[in-house]
Parts: C-alpha cells; sequence; structure tokens
C-alpha cells in the first residue's frame, strides 16, 4: 500500500475518532465544560496597581495583610509599597485580596486554570474521557470492517492514535484558548505564555496514552483501559519522584545513605519508564509558576528536562511497537 493511501486512511480514521467523540456525547460534554470555564473567566476582574516598581527596578512591596504593612510610619519612612490588589470572581459575589500587581494576580489565577489542563488533573481526567475511545474500535463487530480493506494494521492503530491526539489537542486550545482571550479581554493583561499548556498537555497525553493503547489491544477493556492508565502513571511518578528522592538523600549522607544496588535499581527505573514527575518540572519552569508557588523538586541539579522527555518518547514509541505487533498477530 503506498504512502498517499495510508495518509488517507490515517485521515478517515482521525474523522471517525471526531464522529465517534459526537455520538457518544463527549465531544458536547467536554465543549460544555469548557464554554462553562470560559463564562467563568469573563466574570472575572482585577483590581490594584498594573506595576509595583518602575521598570528596570526589583519591586519592593509587601501585601496589605502584612502586620508590617499597618504601621503608616514605618512604611513611610521605608519607602515600601503595600500591595491592595483585589481579585473578584463572578462579577465581584466573591473577592479575594491579592499581594501583587495585576499582571501577577492574572499570571497566578492562570496558574490555577493551567493546574487542571497541562498537570496531574488534567493529564489523568483526559485519559479517563478518552479511555473508550481505542476498546470500541478494536471490538470485532466496528474493526472487521478495516480489516477487510488492504490496509496496514499498524496504520489503523496510528490513525486512531493521531485521531485521539487531534480531540485532545482541539479541546485543550478551545479551553485554553478561550480562557485566555476571556481573561485579557476582562484584564488587559495579555500573557501569551499560558498558551503554552496546550503542548505541554499534547506531551504528556501522547506519552501515557501510549501505553492505554497496548492495553486496549491486549485487553480490549475500556475499564482496564482506565485504570491501568491511572495506576502505570501512579508507578511511573512513584519512581520517578524516589529516584530522586535517592538521589539526593545519597549525595546528602555521601554515598552512605542508601545500598548500592538500591541505587542503579532507582536509577534503572527511572530512565526505562516515562517521567511525569521532570515532565511536571517543565511545565512549572515553562509557565513561570516558581514565583508563586513551591518547586516540585527541592533540586533539580543534575536533572536534563531535555533528556527526560526523549527517553519519555522513546519509550512511548517501543510501547507503539509492541502495540502495533500484537495487533498484526490477533485472529479476529
Amino acid at each position: 500500500m503506498n504512502v498517499a493511501a495510508i495518509h488517507s486512511v490515517i485521515f478517515r480514521l482521525v474523522k471517525d475518532t471526531f464522529r465517534q467523540s459526537f455520538v457518544s456525547g463527549l465531544c458536547w460534554l467536554l465543549f460544555g465544560l469548557s464554554a462553562i470555564c470560559i463564562l467563568g473567566c469573563l466574570s472575572v476582574s482585577v483590581s490594584g496597581p498594573m506595576s509595583l516598581a518602575p521598570p528596570d527596578e526589583t519591586p519592593n512591596f509587601l501585601p496589605r495583610f502584612d502586620k508590617e504593612a499597618q504601621d503608616e510610619h514605618k512604611l513611610k519612612a521605608s519607602g515600601v509599597t503595600v500591595a491592595e490588589g483585589t481579585l473578584s470572581l463572578a462579577f465581584g459575589a466573591v473577592k479575594v485580596a491579592v499581594a501583587r500587581d495585576v499582571p501577577n494576580a492574572v499570571h497566578f489565577f492562570q496558574l490555577i486554570l493551567a493546574a487542571g489542563v497541562a498537570d496531574t488533573l488534567g493529564l489523568l481526567l483526559t485519559l479517563v474521557w478518552t479511555a473508550g475511545f481505542l476498546p470500541g474500535f478494536l471490538a470485532p463487530q466496528a474493526v472487521a470492517v478495516l480489516l477487510a480493506k488492504p490496509v496496514p494494521r499498524w496504520g489503523l492503530l496510528a490513525g486512531k492514535y493521531i485521531g485521539v491526539l487531534a480531540f485532545v489537542l482541539v479541546h485543550a486550545a478551545f479551553f485554553v484558548g478561550g480562557t485566555w482571550l476571556a481573561l485579557a479581554l476582562r484584564t488587559g493583561v495579555w500573557d501569551a505564555g499560558y498558551l503554552l499548556c496546550i503542548p505541554l498537555l499534547l506531551l504528556q497525553f501522547a506519552i501515557f496514552f501510549g501505553f492505554s493503547l497496548l492495553l486496549a489491544v491486549c485487553c480490549r477493556s475500556t475499564v482496564v483501559c482506565v485504570f491501568g492508565s491511572i495506576a502505570f502513571w501512579g508507578i511511573c511518578w512513584a519512581i520517578n519522584f524516589g529516584r530522586h528522592a535517592v538521589m539526593a538523600a545519597d549525595k546528602v549522607a555521601h554515598g552512605g545513605s542508601f545500598s548500592s544496588l538500591m541505587v542503579r535499581m532507582a536509577d534503572i527505573g527511572y530512565w526505562l519508564l516515562p517521567k511525569p514527575v521532570d515532565l511536571g518540572v517543565l511545565a512549572f519552569g515553562t509557565l513561570g509558576a516558581q514565583s508563586h508557588f513551591r518547586p516540585i523538586l527541592e533540586s533539580t541539579a543534575g536533572l536534563s528536562l531535555g533528556l527526560s522527555v526523549a527517553t519519555s518518547l522513546l519509550f512511548t514509541a517501543v510501547v507503539l511497537y509492541a502495540a502495533s505487533k500484537q495487533f498484526a498477530e490477533m485472529d479476529y
């Protein structure tokens, strides 16, 4: 089968994925949830100074709820600014005091939204929502028609995998782009860095959805795909975080805290499996969350995020190859 024909099949499977999502109602559900969040962002307003310091100067300020901010004489003598901003939700029904200027207050709100999209919550919810696509596609009564055509089986899996990625991309772009535009129109802060949530979510999802595809090929069960994917993510997270903890403790104790076998096993597990903690560190730094939250890891010395992403993607490539081999050998 030539390349053009394979491309045509993949394109048709991408369209079929969206058709399946419309028929099941999942697409409308996600669009509805995103629309609610966008409307909520249209009810947000922020009052306060646009900047707490002149250009090229480091801000010197106190939040208004700080005890020292109540002493007017001290403040005048020191020249320290009091941050008196307010973040209002639901058209002023809920008001929250903020300890930064307007751009930083909006950035903080964007990070809260990003935690539900590009970080752990968004990834796990997306894996759950999309778990039913592949088992239904691989059911004998559904796939028999496709297998009758002169299409390599790996092309069918690739088409469905790309179709689900496209589905996630569309909804992530709608949610992130919509909330970003709504906040920008309401507050006047056009922080394009928030839009990086879209590729960050797609990267994490592409890595872990490969394992869900392998489960679907082996078991053809939505339940197994849901719980198996979440359990696999939990195991990867534990090994990833545990390896960093072992290395940090071993370094502090100058090599005497753990046995060499423990250190080696932690290192092997770390390099073989996907690395959700490292991906979280990547998202944390990319979105500039360090100005509002404590870092995920206390120390990132010796951590190569590029190598972490590359080895995680390599694991996914191996899993996809294993899934295609298994699918090619299955009898229908």
